[in-house]
């Protein structure tokens, strides 16, 4: 299934309905979706580069609002709803263990690192947040700022330097998602000494 789902998103980026596509793949990726929105969003910027940031405005707005649903998900209806949603994703064991470790400061980091580097993904985040009753309107401006960064820089490399860069994030992927991850642990752990 997940093949199928990237293979169908891969096909969006291309066609005339990719900006209607990007905005639904980034909605429903902060919530249910396993693909994140990067796989449309990169090829869209490599063959639009001066679309980038209407681009990045798209999947900057709907995934902040996917991201309130998937906290209303959590808040209003996770037995109900988000729990099968990640039992069939098998995403159920790494949220229990999300949520075990959750506050407030912990939440506020980990939507950093999963708007920036869907570390851990965004939609275990989001439903979290609504289970944990963490504030929606903190809740909201993080992942403006943190979603919005990731595609506008993102949207802003591709414009100015396209293939390129994505040769770089491609050989150095695991250095830069270990790099984005320490800077979150010495964040977090810095709230929590100051908190």
């Amino acid at each position: 299934m997940i093949r199928r789902l990237y293979a169908w998103t891969l096909r969006q980026a291309g066609g005339r309905h990719a900006p209607a596509a990007l905005g639904l793949i980034s909605f429903v990726e902060s919530s249910v979706f396993p693909v994140p929105a990067d796989v449309i969003f990169l090829p869209m910027c490599l063959s639009r580069p001066d679309r980038a940031m209407r681009y990045a405005v798209i999947a900057t707005v709907t995934s902040v609002l996917g991201g309130i649903f998937g906290w209303m998900l959590g808040h209003y209806a996770f037995d109900l709803i988000a729990r099968p949603i990640l039992e069939s994703t098998g995403k159920l064991g790494a949220f229990e263990a999300l949520r075990a470790a959750a506050g407030e400061q912990a939440i506020l980091v980990m939507l950093v690192t999963s708007g920036l580097a869907h570390m851990p993904p965004i939609k275990l985040v989001t439903i979290l947040a609504g289970v944990i009753n963490f504030s929606l309107p903190m809740f909201i401006v993080s992942a403006i700022v943190a979603r919005g960064a990731r595609f506008f820089l993102l949207g802003w490399l591709l414009r100015h330097h396209g293939e390129r860069i994505v040769a770089f994030i491609e050989r150095r992927l695991a250095l830069v998602t270990l790099g984005i991850g320490v800077l979150a642990g010495l964040a977090y752990l810095a709230l929590r000494s100051f908190g």
